[in-house]
């Protein structure tokens, strides 16, 4: 069967909520994030409210109606924000980098792709799609450094990491997309062995 990657915009993102739900179930539940399946359900209801965050954009890949893989994305609010993991990364980057490089900035926050469709090049195309609106080229995105076939998809795709690392227990780092013109001050290669 074929599957379809397309762009949705925030209205119609909830029609695939059932379907993002599992796909998140089975794409977190292996390390290095060993999520409880329940958390699926968390996150689909806080899909609700991001889906309402200026500048919001998510990709869905489909086989026939199964949801095979998505990604969501918004822009950064320019005063950056201080929950989740936001204040580790304004700590790491300080406050000069961090408005530079990720304020106003279009931001991955969820790539998933199914166990059973990975190796297809799925991840790269939501990827490609979900980013497409970055301003000025400038979009990102935090991930653990444990998070090997992540990083790689990452770098494959000219992805860089910010050589700063993260701190916190759970070993995260930043990454600038293929364009954000702050890629080369980033260090961190871009896995061309560059």
């Amino acid at each position: 069967m074929t599957t379809e990657v397309r762009t949705v915009q925030a209205g119609e993102v909830i029609r695939y909520a059932d379907g993002i739900r599992d796909v998140y179930a089975s794409a977190f539940a292996a390390p290095p994030w060993n999520e409880d399946p329940a958390e699926a359900d968390v996150y689909a209801e806080r899909l609700a409210r991001d889906a309402l965050r200026p500048g919001f954009t998510a990709a869905v890949a489909t086989a026939g109606e199964t949801v095979t893989g998505f990604a969501t994305a918004w822009i950064t609010p320019e005063v950056f924000p201080a929950d989740r993991s936001y204040g580790q990364v304004a700590e790491a980057l300080g406050p000069a980098r961090t408005r530079a490089w990720l304020c106003g900035a279009l931001e991955v926050n969820e790539l998933a792709v199914a166990p059973e469709a990975h190796g297809g090049g799925l991840g790269a195309a939501l990827l490609d799609a979900v980013t497409g609106p970055a301003p000025g080229g400038r979009c990102w995105l935090l991930t653990s450094v444990r998070a090997g076939a992540a990083l790689r998809l990452y770098e494959r795709t000219g992805w860089r990491r910010v050589d700063t690392p993260v701190p916190g227990k759970a070993a995260l780092v930043v990454l600038l997309g293929p364009r954000h013109p702050g890629r080369e001050e980033a260090g961190g290669g871009d896995g061309d062995g560059r």
